[in-house]
């Protein structure tokens, strides 16, 4: 849907006169305040004794992901449940937002995806220099012996500064064709035709997410582990 049509970002900008906020932006905000929310209210209602069905749902979801850390990363991976959590469920209602009429994606405009691939390059990068040193971590880009340097560094470089650029188009580039596809349907014939291709979305929005953050675990893994890891 073009930018043009939503009369929530026009709602916005009529409250916030001179900013031009565009939709994107608008878009991720509403998704941070609706997790804000749904966890306020779920923190509330924790229980050990009768967990609800909403709890169930994401103990089921956090065993699954500790299930995940532990076999990208190693038994330490719990240690970045929470970075990863996050970006799983940001990812997944951010690619769902588009289903509700009068919403998109905020991951169908390129600069969402490209921000979270950025953050999760320069975290990879971090963690592994944390872990290893600075020296020792950078020595991997010369491959195992120091006579490959040259042809070991350009290819690394490539390898890792190419990561945050198929994060960004395979994020990106999947969501924004799923709505296209579902805002052309719906136009030719509504409310029946687009039913399937919304069902499609759901799929393609859970496993977009899994994908990316299957390959941020991938890279957190690679970077941090050791030689007897």
């Amino acid at each position: 849907m073009p930018e043009h049509e939503l009369l929530i970002v026009k709602w916005v900008n009529e409250l916030l006169p001179g900013l031009m906020i565009p939709a994107h932006v608008v878009m991720e905000t509403i998704v941070v305040l609706a997790c804000i929310v749904i966890f306020g209210v779920l923190r509330t209602r924790l229980s050990v004794e009768s967990p609800g069905r909403i709890q169930q749902a994401f103990e089921l979801f956090v065993e699954f992901l500790n299930e995940q850390l532990e076999s990208n990363i190693g038994h330490d991976g719990h240690r970045f449940q929470k970075i990863v959590g996050t970006f799983a469920i940001f990812i997944v209602m951010s690619n769902l937002l588009g289903l509700i009429p009068g919403l998109v994606s905020p991951t169908s405009n390129v600069n969402v995806p490209a921000g979270c691939a950025i953050i999760v390059f320069l975290f990879y990068q971090y963690q592994g220099m944390k872990k290893h040193g600075v020296v020792t971590y950078l020595k991997h880009f010369m491959g195992p012996v120091w006579w490959l340097a040259p042809l070991m560094v350009p290819i690394e470089l490539i390898s890792h500064f190419a990561r945050p650029a198929t994060l960004t188009i395979r994020l990106f580039a999947n969501i924004m064709a799923e709505e296209l596809v579902i805002t052309i349907f719906f136009g030719l014939l509504p409310l029946i035709v687009p039913l399937p291709f919304m069902a499609f979305a759901i799929f393609g929005g859970l496993l977009q997410a899994f994908i990316f953050c299957t390959l941020m675990m991938v890279y957190l893994g690679g970077a941090v582990a050791t030689e007897d890891h």
